[in-house]
């Protein structure tokens, strides 16, 4: 015996090595548990799959085995959107074509909570709802992450809206001032130049980073808005969050979710980050589906009632910080028809900081941007802008209406001057008021200059402000 171990000395001239070697797996298996957890596909019908077995939290991940016995293993990722009894209801966040009955089910690991790239890595990138680039570059570092998770924000926290921000555009800094930190709907129609708008304020809004959702668009749009109204100056400090009408309704949430949580990390860090969110109707159109899919009875026009639950969820996660950074955000909201009573539209109007109408008989006529500043508002503009261009936006828009109210019989010939002063001033001005209005979509008016227009074109507020000129009658009651 000693002999035979001898001779077979040689054949292991490391005995020390593979012992240590067999040790450090010996210890790694041991950690591992005895067991796998899994459950498995018993129904799958419409957008919703059911699963018994597991028992995991609501909105948890997980993955779903595709492939056939002996095949290579392939899974798609799901989420938890409900439960009854001991069946959960698995939305897919992909395709699950090749799925067969009994399918296992595998939860993510940890709490189930996915993780989202974050930080500085996104500038300049375009992202899928689930962080996957979609621009051809580099994997994005998940280290640098975390959940879509937001964290409580206690209201008084949130620092006062008392800053006027520039978008470069002519009417909105104006008419409809916006202040860092305030979040307004973009209400249009179809075809009315709402991304050429949303281009323009990505392109000339003064801010250190754009974060850009584009949930539920066409895929062709998307495309477009990156390279021709985005464009390269805008794409370099943007992240462009895209989840087209292609994708899953899950999909598309979380793609909306994604690109509040981006906007969230860099107002943490202290910058002023603008937002823009096309469009906050796809975004509920995503979250009836999920919500009929699993039996939520429907309510307003067809929306079940999680929809406008969510709504508010959404968009209170944008606005000013606690340590100087803040989140200005623009949510366009489609409106079906032009019809601004739509429910969506309607509910967005109630929870935002003002709205911006686009009207479609103006765009006809070649109006752009085509911004109805009789139904638009803004809520926080009394408190941005000083007393003299609070009055004038207001003489202007006092103007403009008379114009408006009365604009057939001056089409028409019946009007005849001298007999109404505030609309004889109103017919003269008009065109002056149109020009001031409409602006070229690679023309950028910034703060000074429109200040200087509107000055030139109502120089009676000035004098009237240190009472050196007679005050001028108003027609609605206020003072102008």
């Amino acid at each position: 015996m000693t002999g035979t171990a001898a001779a077979a000395e040689p054949h292991n001239p490391h005995p020390q090595r593979w012992r240590a070697a067999l040790g450090r797996a010996g210890s790694r298996a041991a950690e591992v548990p005895p067991y796998r957890t899994s459950g498995k596909i018993v129904r799958a019908t419409g957008l919703v799959l059911e699963a018994v077995g597991l028992k995991i939290p609501l909105g948890s991940g997980c993955r779903i085995e595709l492939s056939a016995p002996g095949e290579p293993p392939s899974y798609a990722e799901a989420e938890v959107v409900g439960f009854t009894g001991e069946r959960l209801y698995l939305m897919p966040l992909e395709p699950v074509s090749g799925l067969i009955p009994g399918a296992r089910v595998f939860p993510l690991g940890g709490n189930g909570a996915r993780r989202f790239p974050l930080g500085e890595q996104l500038l300049g990138r375009v992202v899928d709802g689930s962080g996957r680039p979609l621009d051809g570059g580099p994997a994005l570092d998940l280290s640098v992450g975390g959940c879509l998770a937001a964290a409580p924000f206690n209201p008084l926290n949130r620092t006062p809206i008392k800053q006027q921000i520039d978008v470069g555009i002519r009417a909105i800094n104006s008419l409809l001032s916006v202040g860092r930190g305030q979040r307004l709907g973009l209400f249009a129609g179809s075809g009315v130049g709402k991304s050429v708008l949303l281009g323009m304020m990505a392109r000339y809004t003064a801010a250190d980073v754009i974060v850009v959702g584009l949930i539920g668009e066409r895929g062709r749009e998307v495309k477009d808005f990156i390279d021709n109204i985005l464009g390269d100056e805008g794409r370099r400090r943007a992240a462009v969050v895209a989840a087209p009408a292609d994708t899953s309704a899950l999909q598309r949430l979380q793609g909306a979710a994604y690109a509040t949580r981006i906007a969230e990390y860099f107002r943490d860090a202290g910058k002023n980050v603008l937002l823009i969110m096309d469009s906050l109707t796809r975004y509920a159109m995503a979250q009836r589906e999920i919500a009929l899919a699993i039996g939520e009875p429907p309510a307003t026009k067809g929306y079940p009632p999680s929809v406008f639950a969510r709504l508010p969820v959404l968009v209170e996660r944008a606005g000013n910080g606690e340590n100087g950074g803040s989140i200005t955000a623009f949510y366009t909201v489609l409106t079906e028809g032009d019809d601004q009573q739509d429910p969506i539209a309607d509910s967005a109007r109630a929870i935002l900081d003002g709205h911006i109408v686009l009207s479609r008989p103006l765009a006809e006529s070649g109006h752009y941007p085509a911004i109805d500043i009789e139904a638009s508002i803004s809520r926080a503009m009394s408190a941005i802008v000083d007393d003299t261009q609070l009055r004038r936006a207001q003489r202007l828009k006092q103007l403009f209406s008379r114009y408006q109210r009365n604009r057939d019989l001056i089409s028409v010939g019946a009007y005849s001057p001298g007999h109404d002063p505030q609309l004889d001033q109103a017919v003269q001005r008009h065109p002056m008021i149109e020009r001031f209005l409409q602006q070229g979509m690679h023309e950028c008016a910034d703060l000074p200059s429109t200040a200087s227009a509107l000055a030139a074109l109502l120089p009676e507020i000035a004098a009237a402000a240190t009472n050196t000129a007679p005050n001028i009658p108003s027609t609605t009651g206020a003072t102008p």
